[in-house]
């Protein structure tokens, strides 16, 4: 199991993610954009939201840091804009701890299967710190 940072940005996060890669010196990001994710016949994606960030991630000395746009439409505060992801290959795990965290808090999104991993789910602990929870296989990774 790892435990990642996750940072959003208010439509910058493309300036910012290749900043960083020169700055910490890593590769060149793969970035996927909101407009690249598989359609939902239950959902229109929003102009102009497919230019802006999904999701991107830097190998920075050894550490997983990912990034992306908040969606149009979604609070965005700067400061409180950083999560911490579970990352795990243990389903069980991630059920386990994903129950304890939402007890006093508060589910953003429950535990599913999505188009990039076969188990993701949210939640906000009650101290306010949300956590991101994917299990992490290689046949879905990103």
């Amino acid at each position: 199991m790892a435990v990642d940072v996750y940072i959003n940005f208010n439509g910058n996060c493309r300036e910012a993610v290749e900043f960083y890669a020169e700055v910490f010196g890593t590769e060149k990001p793969q970035i996927m954009t909101f407009g690249e994710t598989p359609p939902d016949p239950n959902f229109t994606l929003p102009e102009e939201a497919k230019n802006l960030v999904m999701h991107t991630r830097l190998n920075i000395s050894g550490s997983n840091v990912m990034f992306s746009d908040t969606f149009p439409g979604m609070p965005f505060v700067a400061g409180n804009n950083v999560s911490l992801v579970v990352n795990s290959k243990d389903m069980d795990e991630i059920k386990s701890l994903f129950h304890k965290l939402k007890e006093g808090g508060k589910v953003g999104m429950e535990l599913q299967e999505t188009f990039w991993s076969k188990l993701y789910g949210s939640v906000t602990d009650k101290f306010g710190i949300e956590w991101q929870f994917n299990h992490n296989s290689e046949e879905m990774a990103m």
